[in-house]
């Protein structure tokens, strides 16, 4: 909202211009980004509607944590490397998920 204007009339104007607004009820937002989640604990999601084109947006109490490789690519290092799955793993963490990285690794 912005600062001073009746919430009434800002409902109405957005309306006018084709704005519809709803609340969500959610327990946890989490976003994936390339290496880590951002995760929202807490959120209140605003779902908005601008002539059908949808945005949310959302507060909370934010907090990240890393993830590791994906189950792929930890049986490609194995396949390729010839290494069991903690050894593939591991190569992949260390090498921050680059798989020819983790493979030349583990063969060298």
């Amino acid at each position: 909202m912005m600062p001073g204007m009746d919430p009434r009339k800002m409902a109405q104007a957005m309306k006018a211009m084709g704005i519809k607004q709803k609340e969500i009820n959610a327990d946890e937002v989490v976003i994936k980004a390339e290496g880590r989640e951002i995760v929202v604990s807490n959120p209140k999601v605003i779902e908005i509607d601008m002539q059908g084109t949808k945005t949310f947006q959302v507060m909370g109490d934010i907090s990240e944590r890393g993830i590791g490789p994906s189950e792929e690519d930890v049986k490609m290092v194995m396949e390729q490397a010839g290494a069991d799955e903690e050894k593939a793993r591991a190569a992949l963490e260390k090498s921050s998920g680059d798989i020819a990285e983790a493979i030349m690794a583990l063969k060298g």
